[in-house]
């Protein structure tokens, strides 16, 4: 086995594995980045589920939330972890004790990320109240609150040196605070979009921010000016990663890995990964390990950094040709080497920080509303359960004290062979097992059924155990029971078809792989396996000429008569398809937008938000969210506003415009409200919407 890894040399990047993580589907997850080899994920089954990258058996379980589970994350050392739950708790865990460390109360909705500080017992939390909160693990409160964000904060990072936080907003904002201080430092504001990821260098004062606007920027940190603006990902930028020694800069986005330069700004290397949405990237042993989940399984990925260019590249002045050869730029010897550098702290920081903490723990009156009584019964609920002993004293219990924990691997993830064969898929198929006996395994859909995004279906998106040369799934080892879920029972909802999906529409992968000795008779043969495949295929063909047909007509109707009318003809054809496919156009550009357009859209929202189709819903709440964003101010002051005297034709047109936008926007609001009481990330995104919408209650 080993010898057939070795003799694959060409591979850059492989799927390690991919298996069942949950009982319901997956919020969130994490990689530890000191060691790359430890992921925590969490679920809407409420748990928390600790593994070792390249094995799918649970080694913890951490039990207590009691909603889904939103964000979460490892501290240095790796030694705790951090989660945070819909309705704004968050829970630390000691992972070498097994034991719940701490309950921390005080946010009032969704956390939507986490930090642990560098050094020390303080802890950073966001929420979707817009509010950033530092916390002493060791005391119950807040030690302090930074307000100024005006949307939900995706990301927190804190400097190597300690000194600061960095946040990143959907206001399109990135600010810096100070953490001694409690105040901004400063405020970036060059994103046009969400910004998603935000990181420190790990040695020059630099900062980066990854967005939805499909760039990265770079911040000066002594200057605070942008130096660089690197450009090239075709999806929204979701994961950032600098390497170790600063370097270069690895950005993760939808199926693709980049490698960028600055001063001057430029790309060494575009990598396809078919990692899907990516989540998390960490480094280790000069492989990029990248995780990512869909439904309720994880898939991780590895790419080999030494066969990744970090070097050259030409300047980005538009798409760079990979075909072209690659010039090693000339050093700026006025560039980063010049950047001042973070100064470590020394031993008596330690005692300056607790001074600190405790003089400003009266600050935190929120944290103390519990009682003592009151946080012991909370906590005995809470716990961790070990479903892996052998692993589990391996990673969090070394024998010899001197060895650090989770333990330096130096081994690096060997490459699967490049000839991977179907037959030895098929052999392995029949073994897998779900590691969740009580989850439903619901049929395919008909093929007859209508399909929003047409996608290929093909062989290797099958769900299958990773290379024996990686580590394989066994199913002699079971994942830790789930506790049965009730709830969808008594309570019948909408069956939404996910936007990600793990198996094609409609048609039964097996049936076309050979089959095992013992069930020779059952095999397809090629006419009818032809047949299976062909299996409305017609129908499929016949509606997406119609769509095609439909959209050019809107195309021409659009470059004629303007983006109004092209959107009334889009409602005039009843497809909803068409109407989202010419959101997703003009979602991304809101200065296209006027009140006109929104008169026009937001009566299409409704049948979005309660379509049965998860894009369908993602496309609805964006344009919902633009509308609010950059049209409720004016609606809302032009509603107020004093009669004007006299005759203002151009005035009274407004006003008619808003007094239909608003109610328009008050009907949708209800229907925010009823999904935002749904469990999982569809109400996570439905009550994000409820608190950009509460204004309208304050309305006329």
């Amino acid at each position: 086995m080993t010898s057939m890894a070795a003799s694959s040399t060409t591979k850059i990047a492989w799927r390690l594995q991919e298996f069942e993580a949950h009982s319901s589907s997956i919020s969130c997850l994490a990689l530890g980045k000191s060691s790359g080899r430890l992921l925590a994920t969490g679920g809407e089954d409420c748990r928390v589920n600790i593994w070792a990258v390249s094995k799918a058996n649970c080694i913890m379980s951490l039990t207590g939330h009691k909603n889904p589970v939103e964000s979460i994350h490892f501290n240095v050392s790796e030694e705790q972890v951090v989660a945070g739950s819909q309705s704004g708790s968050i829970r630390v865990w000691d992972l070498e004790a097994a034991k719940i460390l701490r309950t921390l109360m005080g946010h009032k909705a969704n956390i939507t990320s986490l930090g642990f500080h560098p050094f020390g017992d303080f802890l950073a939390s966001s929420s979707m109240d817009t509010n950033i909160k530092l916390w002493d693990v060791r005391r119950k409160g807040y030690v302090f609150r930074y307000k100024g964000h005006t949307q939900a904060v995706r990301s927190l990072a804190f400097s190597p040196d300690g000194k600061w936080l960095a946040s990143a907003s959907d206001d399109c904002t990135v600010k810096l605070w100070d953490l001694a201080q409690g105040k901004t430092i400063t405020e970036f504001r060059s994103h046009t979009a969400a910004v998603n990821i935000v990181q420190f260098h790990p040695n020059e004062y630099l900062l980066a921010s990854g967005s939805s606007d499909r760039t990265i920027k770079l911040w000066d940190l002594e200057k605070f000016t942008m130096i660089g603006s690197l450009e090239g990902d075709t999806t929204p930028v979701r994961c950032i990663c600098f390497s170790p020694d600063g370097s270069c800069l690895y950005s993760g986005a939808t199926d693709s890995l980049r490698v960028f330069g600055w001063e001057p700004d430029r790309c060494f290397d575009a990598v396809p990964v078919s990692w899907g949405k990516v989540s998390d990237l960490a480094i280790c042993n000069q492989q990029l390990i990248g995780v990512s989940h869909q439904l309720s399984s994880v898939s991780s990925y590895v790419v080999d950094l030494k066969r990744v260019k970090k070097s050259g590249g030409a300047v980005i002045q538009g798409i760079i040709q990979d075909d072209q050869p690659l010039t090693e730029p000339k050093k700026d010897p006025k560039g980063a080497a010049l950047r001042k550098n973070y100064e470590r702290p020394t031993t008596t920081c330690r005692s300056q920080r607790l001074k600190h903490r405790s003089e400003s723990d009266r600050r935190s009156p929120e944290g103390e509303r519990r009682s003592p009584s009151e946080d012991e019964a909370d906590e005995k609920l809470s716990s961790a359960e070990i479903h892996n002993a052998e692993d589990y004293k391996a990673i969090f219990q070394p024998k010899s004290a001197i060895s650090r924990t989770p333990p330096k691997m130096s081994e690096p993830f060997p490459a699967p062979p490049e000839d991977e064969s179907i037959l030895a898929i098929s052999r392995q198929l029949k073994d897998i097992k779900s590691p969740f006996p009580d989850k439903q395994q619901g049929p395919p859909l008909a093929a007859s059924t209508p399909v929003v995004r047409v996608e290929p279906t093909v062989i290797s998106a099958v769900k299958r155990p990773s290379p024996p040369a990686a580590g394989t799934v066994s199913s002699s080892h079971p994942a830790p029971t789930q506790p049965p879920v009730t709830a969808a029972k008594s309570k019948p909802q909408l069956k939404i078809i996910s936007s990600a999906r793990n198996e094609p529409i409609g048609l039964n992968v097996a049936d076309f792989l050979p089959s095992s000795p013992n069930h020779r008779s059952g095999a397809l043969s090629d006419e009818e396996a032809l047949t299976q495949m062909k299996k409305g295929h017609e129908t499929m063909c016949v509606m997406l000429s119609s769509r095609l047909k439909n959209l050019q007509t809107v195309r021409g109707v659009w470059t004629r008569d303007g983006i109004k009318i092209a959107l009334d003809t889009a409602v005039s054809m009843s497809d909803p398809s068409i109407v989202v496919d010419i959101l997703n156009i003009i979602n991304p550009q809101p200065s296209l937008w006027k009140l006109d357009v929104c008169m026009t859209v937001l009566p299409q929202l409704d049948k979005l938000l309660q379509s049965k189709y998860e894009s369908y819903i993602q496309t609805g709440c964006t344009s919902l969210k633009l509308v609010m964003k950059h049209f409720w101010t004016l609606i809302s002051d032009t509603l107020k506003a004093t009669p004007s005297v006299g005759v203002d034709i151009t005035r009274e047109e407004r006003h008619q415009k808003c007094r239909v936008c608003c109610k328009q926007l008050k009907n949708l609001s209800n229907i925010v409200k009823n999904k935002a009481t749904q469990v999982g990330r569809h109400g996570s995104t439905f009550k994000e919407l409820q608190l950009l919408m509460a204004p309208l209650d304050d309305s006329p």
